[in-house]
């Protein structure tokens, strides 16, 4: 299963994501106060303390980041096509071709009577 371009867009989400909530928190506070507002009374009442303002910044910038890595070290579509056509010869360590005999036949500890 091909996620190749649903990781992309999620990668692009975050990063956009994290960019609102790093540069602009009041737009995301605004957005989690309707959120909540569902569910709640009052909840357009809520201020947002200073700390909280930096965790969200703090939040966003690495939302960022992440999102970058992620696009940075998607691999190409055409790499992974080039890929595909290269055939691998396997090839087994360990198995030396006699039925069951391990030991080298250096000529050493032979009889030859």
């Amino acid at each position: 299963m091909n996620c190749s371009k649903g990781r992309r867009y999620a990668a692009l989400w975050s990063i956009a994501q994290g960019a609102v909530a790093a540069l602009v928190p009041q737009v995301s506070i605004a957005l989690i106060k309707k959120l909540i507002g569902t569910n709640f009374e009052n909840a357009g009442e809520l201020e947002a303390r200073p700390a909280y303002v930096r965790q969200l910044r703090a939040v966003g910038v690495g939302m960022v980041a992440a999102g970058a890595v992620t696009l940075l070290l998607e691999p190409d579509e055409e790499a992974d096509d080039a890929d595909d056509d290269v055939e691998v010869e396997t090839v087994q360590v360990g198995e030396s071709g006699t039925d069951g005999d391990d030991s080298t036949d250096d000529g050493a500890g032979e009889d030859d009577a």
